[in-house]
């Protein structure tokens, strides 16, 4: 029966998210240097696990700003930005960096490399900070329908930070992207469905499909198991319904990656994010380029003789954001695997 199923893959999703835990409590947990104090323990209601923090230089911490006044901020999230050695270049890009789960804003985008690559190319990043009284386990909350929807909740307080940002760092409104982790992903994804007018390209790292869960428990389920699949074109739906009548522009380029052994977030999601967004920027199935490169398989699709889609997939690398040791800083769940995913997909967006 249905219901004897889907008991079953909830009774898995609990013990993805036990596993989780498991695996960040046994490497040491560290207070952020800049600010306040660690994750506490997680809601396994909210599939919540701590993922720690890789720590700020201070250097890089005094150009750390918190930015309080940025709108109505319905999603209750805090706004960080950081200014690149130097200021930023008037017009210059402006990257959105959402963390995993538990993990500190600032802490993420060192840990992976955007800061040194702010510093490098002259551009801003935005780091919306979830917090325990949306989501104890400060998970983004993409499978709430009313955080992602345009015009409300979590989305619509990172569109106020974006507007606010643009104005304040004379960033480029034409080049705004977003990148995330796991439910930072997820979330990325979503930010892309509903404010296609706003982002001009998104990364999603160990995500999940827009609309593929509407509640916690399926969400839980949905990180287990994909679940069952879906027409392209109802996928698709997911994504265009976000946007009020017939959304008349292209859709933003997306850069999906996922490791091959992730236990928290099954690798299928990312099967179902490439159906998903190739069909609504109207692909085919078979993609331009299919190659093993860097340790990683890498495929991308194309449509006027732009890349729209791109997928990696990382033989061997569990749940977490790939990094190499000369562009990030290790820690739990950003994983050194030679590979430095934020120089790929900054050059997939046409920044490097």
């Amino acid at each position: 029966m249905k219901w004897s199923r889907d008991l079953k893959i909830a009774k898995r999703s609990m013990r993805t998210a036990l596993r989780a835990v498991s695996a960040n409590l046994s490497a040491p947990l560290k207070t952020s240097a800049v600010f306040g104090k660690g994750p506490d323990f997680p809601d396994l209601g909210s599939f919540a696990s701590i993922l720690g923090s890789v720590g700020v230089s201070r250097t890089q911490a005094k150009r750390v700003e918190e930015i309080t006044e940025f709108g109505s901020n319905p999603g209750r999230l805090r706004m960080l930005a950081y200014a690149p050695e130097g200021g930023a270049r008037t017009s210059a890009p402006l990257v959105v960096v959402l963390h995993g789960c538990g993990q500190g804003a600032v802490d993420f985008a060192r840990g992976v490399g955007w800061t040194e690559l702010a510093d490098k190319l002259g551009f801003t990043l935005i780091m919306p900070e979830q917090n325990g009284h949306n989501n104890q386990g400060r998970c983004f909350q993409w499978f709430q329908p009313e955080q992602i929807a345009r015009g409300k909740g979590e989305a619509l307080s990172i569109r106020q930070m974006v507007a606010t940002a643009v104005q304040r760092f004379a960033a480029d409104p034409k080049r705004v992207f977003v990148v995330g982790l796991s439910a930072g992903g997820a979330m990325a994804a979503a930010l892309l469905a509903a404010y296609p007018d706003i982002f001009a390209g998104g990364a999603v790292v160990a995500g999940l499909p827009v609309g593929t869960a509407t509640g916690t428990m399926q969400a839980m389920m949905r990180m287990a198991h994909p679940g069952p699949g879906r027409a392209p074109t109802d996928w698709a739906k997911q994504v265009q319904g976000g946007v009020p009548g017939s959304y008349p522009q292209g859709w933003p380029p997306i850069s999906i990656w996922h490791g091959a052994a992730d236990t928290v977030v099954d690798p299928g999601n990312a099967d179902q994010l490439v159906t998903q967004w190739g069909a609504v920027h109207g692909l085919p199935v078979a993609p331009d380029m299919d190659i093993t490169e860097t340790n990683a398989r890498h495929r991308s699709w194309s449509q006027s003789g732009r890349t729209m889609m791109e997928q990696w997939v990382v033989p061997g690398m569990a749940h977490g954001y790939p990094i190499d040791a000369e562009a990030g800083v290790a820690g739990p769940f950003i994983l050194d695997v030679g590979l430095p995913a934020t120089r790929h997909i900054a050059r997939f967006w046409g920044l490097l």
